[in-house]
């Protein structure tokens, strides 16, 4: 489960306008029909991530409960109900990865930023995900941070790595 954090949600005007224009639209697309999947990843794109405002908009505007969007949002690991850091971290925790100590760099990336899987740090800088293979296995253990893909890390090197994004 997501660590929750206290950060109120800052949705701009432009932003609902950007999301009821996209609900309209896929609404003529769609016919009506299969249209919760698509609005959330468009509201996700829009906002990052679907805090429970954004999910009461998409069920106002598709006449459906928010209990329905927010079964369909917690079902789909696409989805997000927390941001994400400006600094996204992935552990690859793949067959290659795992055997050769993936699991070890994940516990020490969670150790040092105080977080779990799927957390954002509370200043929002880090978040940390699991990943599945993500072709790399020549370098494994992988890890990543947004589109830096470092290998063979060990967890003695994961404060070094870390450091280079907290300033």
């Amino acid at each position: 489960m997501a660590k929750k954090i206290d950060v109120p949600f800052n949705g701009t005007k432009e932003q609902e306008e950007r999301l009821k224009k996209a609900l309209a639209e896929l609404k003529v697309e769609h016919g009506g029909q299969g249209l919760m999947i698509a609005a959330l990843q468009r509201a996700q794109d829009i906002y990052g991530y679907l805090p429970e405002a954004v999910q009461q908009m998409i069920a106002d505007e598709l006449g459906v409960s928010l209990a329905e969007v927010y079964a369909v949002a917690t079902f789909y690991a696409q989805f997000s109900l927390y941001p994400k850091g400006q600094y996204k971290i992935g552990v690859c925790l793949g067959t290659a990865c795992y055997v050769k100590g993936s699991g070890d760099v994940y516990k020490k990336v969670c150790d040092t930023l105080k977080i779990e899987g799927g957390q954002c740090t509370d200043d929002l800088k880090f978040s940390l995900d699991a990943t599945r293979c993500i072709g790399c296995c020549g370098l494994a253990p992988v890890m990543t941070i947004n589109d830096d893909v470092y290998g063979k890390v060990t967890p003695e090197e994961v404060e070094g790595i870390l450091a280079k994004y907290r300033d």
